[in-house]
This record gives C-alpha cells, structure tokens and sequence, in this order.
C-alpha cells in the first residue's frame, strides 16, 4: 500500500449530505461528491492488512479487489482502477450507490476503528471511468452465433445480459414494463438512485450489442414456450415481486396499499409520465403510516416527505437493533445494528423527533370512513426467549398497550415472499419450494 500511515493520519469522513429543507424540494440525489484529495484520503485508509477479509465470503459478495483499487485511488491511477473494477462488477456506479456495503462490516481496520470508506470509492472510480472514457461499450470481438433471451431487467437482468454479450453470445433482453431497469428504474426513488446513471449505462451496453425489448410479458402477452423455440437459452431474471401482505380486518380499505404501487408510481411521475387519478397514490397532506422498518419503507418515508405528507410515521414488528455488535454478531459478519437513512435523516428533523420509527408494534386492524382508511388499531409486543426448535423468540403482546391513530394513507412494505407464478412459471412448469420460490 502507498501510504502505510494512512488509517493512522486520517479518520473515516463520508460525502455531505445537502440540507433536508434542500433535498426535500426535489427528487436529486441527497449527497455531493467529495473534493479529488479526500477520495484519496480515504483511499490511503486502506491497510496493508494481509487478509483482506473486505473481499472475502463475509465481505464483498463479488470479490471486487478492494484493496487495490483502493491504493490506485490513493495514487491517482484511475484508469486501472476503473480497468480492475470492471473485472468483478458490471455495474460499479449502482453498487456505489446502493449496495448495503458488507465489505465495510467486514473492513479489517473496522475492528478498532470507523471502517475504509470503500462504497463512496467505488461509486468515485465508476464516475471517473466515464467522465475520462474509461467506461465505453466493449463489443465482443467474434459472435457465438448463439441466441440468449433473458426475461427481467432489473439488476440480474442487465448482469447477466452484460456479461453473456462481453462472451460473444447474442443477447435479447425483455421486460414487462415500458422502461429498462427494474428496481433500478421503478423500485429505486431517484433520491438514492438518479435515472440518469441508469440510462447512462443502458446507453453504454445498447451500443455493445444488447437488444432491450419493453412491454412484453412473457407468459402473457408472448408464450415461454414460443421464447424458447426462437432462443438457444433462455435465462429468468423476474425477481421476488410478490409483496408480503398484512392479513387483517380492514385491508380492503380505500388506502391501503403496497409500497411497490407506491414508489413506481413517483418514479413515473419524474420521467414525465400522467398517473391517472383515480389509481394515483401520493401522500400529500396525509398522515402516512409505513408499515416495515427495511430500505423499501425507508424509501417510502423519504419520498411521502417529498410529496409534502403531513405527518410520516413507521412501524416495525421486530426490536430495535443495538447500537453496536452484539456478542453473537462479531466482526467479520455483517453488523446488525441501528442505521439511520437519509429518509430518517430527514423525517426526524420533520417531526421533530430522535427517530420515527415505532419497533416491536403489531398491527391489530383498520377502520375507516366512507369505505376510506382512517384509523390503525395497534399492539406493542415483547418477545421471550427463544423456541428450543425453531430458534424464534416467542412474540407476545403486551397487556394494556392497545392503542390507535389517525391516518390517510397506509403503506405496507414488508418485503417479498416469491416471484409471480402466474403466467411464465405456470406455463414453464417450473418447481416450486415450500416458500414459493423456484
């Protein structure tokens, strides 16, 4: 490594943030590049630790070469950092941006110190690979003659899609909705995630030879059966989309829906597209409850912000995460422990509070008005020790806690159970796990 002091004369430091009053008037990214010399500050961090547990079975799940790129960062040789990364991942300008980064809770120097800033270093090498022209279409030098079709493009999609062209193969990408992308187009809020950088990419791979079909649902508005006679392979790529539901009295309310009706929809809105009104979900002047404490109810909460709710509140049935690692949490694993979003960032300082989130809260049932939600019926809950088979702790309720609030828009973004069956995977005939997964 370059510098050999370096985690000693430099402490962890992140982007900027803008302002909340700022970044809650519009739909931009929410935090500014650094100068040039504190990426390569942050660069210098890095330890000549010997086994770089970052890129390791706990740390980076595609074994990019952190330390590295890294040290290449810290010296200013970006085009090999660029030329290194691209060797891992497809897709470093995303991952920069959204990856949960397990490299950093498996980030050596984060044993007795803040860990390297690697995510912001990588998101800084792909914006530097296409700003110098590091970044450009890479057309393989001799086709197969072999025809891939590759149904789904979200991020799996466009990997394997990259990745079997870079091979020679002809490939065909088809996607049910009217944009590339998937999550990255309509799960993402552009908050976290700025289309442009998704066009931006599909530009590159459109030029290296990758043919990107829309609106074509295949098992409905084009037979599985029909893509596999006209491909030599065909590749499923749909993802978990089936939303977790909530069960209770009162679910079939007016206003009640799932986050991923409800995130789409403004991503739609910033590219220009007309929701009709009577399916049109927004959180203006509402008092908005997000049901599930993950990314997708965070996001919720940032952007019902944005659209100008009253008030956002959040619950969560499980308990609060510590503030540090636990004794059966050690390092390398990857921490889990309380974070704070940009979204909590922002909605604490709009209702005033340390945090929003509600934890160990259980949904009892809605009542409403007029065939429209208008209350939440709720529990707290405490959980017991844990069930000798299963490992679970026992959930109970906690007597006298019983409570209700006011609220006009309700949105469940408790994660996904499986993929859709109906339709591709029904008429493939594709086996299925007790789960509903394939």
């Amino acid at each position: 490594m370059g510098a050999i002091k370096g985690f000693m004369e430099y402490g962890r430091e992140t982007p900027s943030g803008r302002s909340v009053e700022e970044r809650l008037k519009d739909q931009k990214e929410c935090y500014t590049p650094f100068p040039e010399e504190k990426y390569r500050q942050q660069g210098a961090r890095c330890m000549d630790c010997g086994v770089p547990f970052c890129q390791s079975e706990s740390g980076c799940p595609l074994g990019n070469l952190i330390p590295d790129w890294n040290d290449m960062v810290y010296r200013g040789r970006y085009q090999e950092a660029v030329e290194l990364l691209q060797k891992t991942n497809n897709f470093p300008e995303f991952t920069g941006r959204v990856c949960p980064a397990p490299c950093e809770g498996a980030c050596v120097l984060g044993i007795t110190e803040p860990a390297v800033t690697i995510c912001k270093i990588e998101e800084r090498i792909a914006e530097k690979g296409f700003e110098m022209g590091f970044i450009k279409p890479r057309k393989p030098k001799s086709r197969t003659g072999k025809k891939i079709a590759i149904v789904g493009s979200g991020p799996a999609g466009l990997a394997c899609a990259d990745q079997l062209n870079t091979a020679g193969h002809e490939v065909t990408v088809f996607e049910k909705d009217d944009r590339i992308g998937g999550l990255l187009m309509y799960g993402i809020p552009n908050f976290k995630l700025d289309k442009k950088i998704v066009k931006r990419r599909l530009k590159v791979m459109e030029e290296s030879g990758v043919i990107f079909k829309t609106g074509i649902n295949i098992g409905v508005d084009k037979s599985a059966n029909e893509l596999k006679n006209e491909f030599d392979a065909v590749v499923l790529c749909g993802g978990s989309q089936k939303s977790r539901d909530l069960p209770v009295e009162g679910r079939d309310l007016k206003g009640i829906h799932f986050a991923m009706d409800f995130l789409p929809q403004q991503n739609k809105r910033n590219e220009g597209d007309t929701i009709p009104e009577e399916i049109s979900i927004t959180a203006k002047d509402k008092n908005v409850l997000i049901i599930g404490g993950g990314d997708t109810g965070s996001d919720c909460v940032g952007t019902s912000l944005r659209q100008g709710a009253k008030n956002v509140y959040q619950f969560e049935l499980l308990q609060e995460p510590p503030q540090e690692r636990t004794e059966n949490n050690p390092w390398p694993q990857w921490p889990k422990i309380f974070r704070v979003s940009s979204s909590h960032e922002e909605a604490n300082e709009h209702e005033g509070k340390d945090k929003i989130t509600e934890f160990c809260v259980s949904t009892k049932k809605f009542t409403g008005k007029e065939g429209k939600v208008s209350k939440i019926h709720g529990v707290k809950i405490e959980f017991g020790a844990p069930d000798p088979k299963t490992g679970r702790p026992e959930m109970r309720e906690v007597p006298g806690s019983e409570f209700e609030m006011d609220v006009e828009l309700v949105l469940l973004a408790m994660g996904f159970v499986h993929p859709i069956h109906e339709g591709m995977l029904v008429e493939l005939g594709m086996k299925l796990d007790a789960r509903g997964n394939v």
